[in-house]
């Protein structure tokens, strides 16, 4: 009787060991699903090539107003930084000596004057004698000499005056350009001269003004093999407006257009410089301001654009991306680019037009392996209830 309690934990101990082993025969092996990504058909379409260059802003015309004459300021007719016009008086120099000395040399000129009166009646009356020989010659001669004298002090003491006049005008220093003037570097009592180097104020036409660019001269070397090859197609009459952005990346809302490309290559630094002009009628661009131009140089008729967040970069720089074959997988490419556009990377090789590329998921695939391609904003719209049911 005592070994039956043994004999029944036996039966029961291989019975749980049979139940077990039957459940798990009849468990089916677990598959794991294609994971969803996100994908978008890759198109050939015209892609503008639009070259961002740094530049400064400098002044169409700028001219420092700098005295003729010496003397003491006694005003300034001009307030800082407004708009002047050509001609207009900006400083009153003292003009009593310059006074003075025009009324003296109108003063030398009524005499010569003058002496041009006596010395021709002296000449004509000394020709009359010279016919019945009443006079000798060297009188007649001298006479005549004095006459024509007296003219040529005439045109001197004309000439001295018109300088004296000329002068007296320069007390009044005028604006010789219209524009913005800038501060005044003299004050009323001011003592100036006529060979002073510091000008007294700076007037600018900022409207319209030059954006100076700099651009490399392997860039531009570039865009030539890129035409020639027909790899580019010259952008046309597009290709001489230029936009501008401005230090706080805020759009300047006028266009311009590109003036001119330097003919030589600077040999310190390898750049090219270009000159564009702007309308400026808000006085928006100052001179001397830091800003960022962008040219249209080209198109590339049969771009191939690619989304920056849709490709990897390895540590030397080569490009990679994951499209979706034929047989539904994950299948990896090398990519070359070419350039950044906005957001998106110009693909030179590697990519074909109607491939369909991955742009969403790339952490959920691995390569060769099966995937589920949506359009990527249906992938973004799906993820989305999910992300709020984990959190």
């Amino acid at each position: 009787m005592r070994r039956k309690p043994f004999a029944l934990f036996v039966i029961v101990l291989a019975a749980g060991a049979c139940l077990l082993a039957g459940c798990g025969r009849r468990q089916p092996p677990r598959t794991s699903a294609a994971p969803n990504v996100g994908v978008i058909t890759v198109q050939a379409q015209p892609v503008a090539l639009v070259t961002e260059l740094p530049g400064r802003t400098n002044p169409v015309t700028a001219s420092d107003v700098r005295p003729q004459v010496s003397g003491i300021v006694l005003k300034r007719l001009f307030q800082e930084g407004s708009e002047v016009r050509a001609g207009q008086v900006l400083y009153q120099i003292d003009p009593r000596s310059y006074e003075a000395a025009a009324e003296q040399a109108r003063g030398q000129l009524l005499r010569a004057q003058a002496n041009v009166t006596t010395t021709r009646l002296k000449a004509e009356r000394y020709a009359e004698l010279i016919k019945i020989n009443a006079i000798s010659r060297q009188d007649y001669d001298d006479a005549r000499a004095a006459a024509e004298q007296a003219l040529a002090d005439v045109t001197q003491m004309r000439g001295a005056l018109r300088a004296a006049e000329i002068n007296l005008g320069y007390t009044r220093v005028t604006a010789p350009i219209s524009g913005r003037i800038g501060r005044s570097t003299f004050t009323p009592g001011a003592l100036v001269t006529a060979s002073q180097t510091e000008p007294l104020t700076t007037i600018q036409q900022l409207d319209p003004i030059y954006v100076d660019l700099t651009q490399s001269s392997a860039a531009l070397l570039r865009l030539q093999h890129n035409l020639v090859g027909g790899r580019l197609q010259n952008a046309g009459a597009a290709q001489a407006k230029v936009s501008l952005v401005l230090e706080d990346g805020t759009p300047y809302p006028l266009e311009g257009r590109l003036q001119f490309t330097d003919v030589t290559v600077d040999a310190n630094s390898g750049t090219v410089n270009l000159r564009a002009i702007f309308p400026n009628p808000h006085r928006m661009l100052l001179p001397g301001m830091y800003l960022r131009a962008r040219i249209t140089e080209g198109v590339a008729p049969q771009g191939i654009l690619a989304p920056q967040r849709a490709v990897t970069r390895d540590p030397k720089g080569a490009g990679s991306a994951f499209v979706v074959n034929a047989q539904g997988h994950a299948e990896p490419r090398t990519l070359t680019i070419v350039r950044a556009i906005g957001d998106n990377w110009l693909i030179s090789s590697g990519l074909r037009a109607g491939d369909r590329l991955i742009v969403d998921g790339l952490q959920k695939i691995q390569p060769g392996a099966p995937v589920h391609p949506v359009p990527f904003k249906a992938s973004v719209a799906a993820t989305q209830p999910a992300a709020r049911a984990g959190g």
